[in-house]
């Protein structure tokens, strides 16, 4: 199938926010404990953090991380991770229905953030709790006045002020599942309110009000309207949830669900603009896609004893083992962030380790990639700059039950700061054929081919689980420029990246 698409040195849409290549830890299943956090570990510092876990969260290119709910902060108290380790208390954690040891708290994970060269994002609980829990959380991490909390926090050796400027006020309050689940006018009254508290405490920081915690939410989308009615002007961001699974569907439809994605993301993007109109504001607000990722098929997950089997410490939990089917819909979801760059400022893709994860780890043992690994590392070291806004000159499209027209090639392209590249990221959805791509680059000068990576697999269906090379980046054949066309041929089924050195 032969694909043309055009970018335009004039034509340009959104800044690209470094917080788009963000991710997630929590206290659920591994995800902390023998995930970055294993003391007595070959690998761990003298802190018990895993340096080959830290070694690949670099590589990966991870800018920030959202710490420490999810569902577990909405029942947590964080001062019981804090001050001396043989002084905090094991506690019933009845999210995941767990026993929580809190040996890895607030100051542990600020120094593992800072370990992975990476930015700090917060979580306040506002299921359980309230405003002043918030407020004493700020001054613990972000005031330096000789106060009771940033006292408390010189007493447990931190002396500086972490300065943490993005904070969650809350997780997913629209969900059922969720401890102290409020209605959207309970939520959104509290989240105003304590926002408003946290900004007279410190106007420096970033806030994100929850949204709606998926698109097929039954409350989806009026619970937004009617939080944004609360927050509009303190909150900065909206956050937004989404995991898709489905693989049963057949791949047509499967992959097709990152256009749900992006309808979800301009439906929010509307009901912003009508709340702005509504309240006459002249404050911008964007939006933060805190939590997302694809939930793969039950069989390829292990873990669900806890609910048999409660309350044990760090137990097995959706331990997900990833497809090359499902690493196509990954980086989809990822291009359709970037896609709308503009408006979505933070994506945080959840979670890091052992849990719908990138990173893989055997206690006392080895660590292992999952394929969505790639195809995160390989966007967020070269999606800088801006987005180009292309357009699709020819484009075979295919329906499925969900989706009347589906673009047979998903593509994102870049222009760095500089000027100096342009970068073409692509998914061939197709099963049988190839897309020969014609790329043309007006008035961007393309100077050479400078890597064509394609990441595929023999079988949709082949994972890294017992061959961990079994799915890594590969260079392509044949890509060429032809004057200003870049021309390449995209195998069936596979991510693809094409960098093009440009004269600036």
């Amino acid at each position: 199938m032969d694909i043309q698409l055009i970018s335009n040195a004039s034509f340009l849409r959104g800044a690209i926010d470094p917080r788009l290549f963000s991710s997630f830890l929590e206290h659920m299943g591994r995800v902390v404990y023998t995930g970055v956090y294993e003391p007595g570990h070959i690998s761990a510092d003298k802190d018990g953090f895993r340096n080959d876990v830290l070694a690949a969260v670099r590589q990966m290119g991870v800018t920030a991380v959202r710490y420490p709910g999810g569902n577990f902060v909405s029942n947590y108290r964080w001062q019981d991770g804090v001050g001396p380790t043989a002084l905090r208390p094991r506690k019933l954690e009845l999210a995941w229905r767990s026993v929580e040891t809190n040996a890895f708290g607030l100051n542990e994970f600020m120094l593992w953030v800072k370990k992975a060269n990476a930015l700090a994002v917060l979580t306040v609980n506002l299921g359980t709790q309230g405003i002043d829990n918030a407020l004493s959380l700020l001054e613990y991490c972000n005031l330096d006045q000789n106060t009771q909390f940033s006292e408390l926090r010189r007493s447990h050796g931190v002396t500086a002020p972490y300065q943490v400027k993005t904070w969650c006020l809350g997780n997913e309050m629209d969900g059922l599942w969720q401890i102290g689940h409020k209605t959207p006018q309970e939520y959104g009254r509290l989240a105003a309110e304590t926002g408003r508290a946290m900004k007279r405490m410190d106007p420096s920081i970033e806030l994100i009000a929850c949204g709606s915690s998926k698109s097929d939410m039954a409350t989806y989308p009026s619970w937004d309207l009617e939080v944004l009615e609360h927050v509009y002007g303190i909150a900065d961001y909206l956050a937004l949830h989404q995991y898709y699974g489905g693989q049963e569907m057949g791949t047509a439809g499967f992959l097709a669900q990152s256009l749900d994605m992006e309808t979800y993301i301009a439906t929010i993007r509307s009901a912003i603009q009508v709340i702005q109109k509504k309240t006459r504001s002249n404050q911008p607000m964007y939006l933060s896609l805190d939590e997302w990722g694809v939930w793969a098929k039950p069989e390829n997950a292990i873990g669900r004893a806890f609910e048999r089997h409660p309350w044990q410490v760090a137990p097995v939990i959706d331990e997900q083992t990833y497809t090359m089917e499902d690493s196509l819909l990954f980086a989809s979801m990822m291009m359709a962030i970037l896609k709308n760059a503009d408006v979505v400022k933070i994506a945080c893709q959840a979670l890091l380790t052992n849990i719908s994860a990138c990173i893989m780890t055997e206690p006392g043992g080895d660590i292992w990639l999952q394929p969505i690994y790639y195809v995160f590392s390989l966007i967020a070291q070269h999606a800088k700059g801006r987005v180009l806004q292309t357009v699709d000159m020819r484009m075979p499209y295919y329906a499925c039950d969900a989706f009347a027209q589906v673009p047979m090639l998903d593509h994102v392209e870049t222009l760095r700061e500089d000027g100096r590249e342009a970068v073409c990221y692509v998914v061939n959805r197709s099963e049988t054929e190839t897309a020969s791509l014609s790329w043309k680059l007006e008035q961007l000068h393309p100077q050479a081919i400078e890597a064509f990576t394609v990441l595929t697999a023999s079988d949709k269906n082949m994972t890294n689980h017992e061959n961990h090379q079994a799915i890594v980046p590969q260079d392509g054949k044949g890509a060429r420029l032809e004057q200003d066309v870049c021309k390449a041929e995209i195998p069936p089924l596979s991510f693809a990246m094409i960098r093009v050195a440009l004269q600036p």
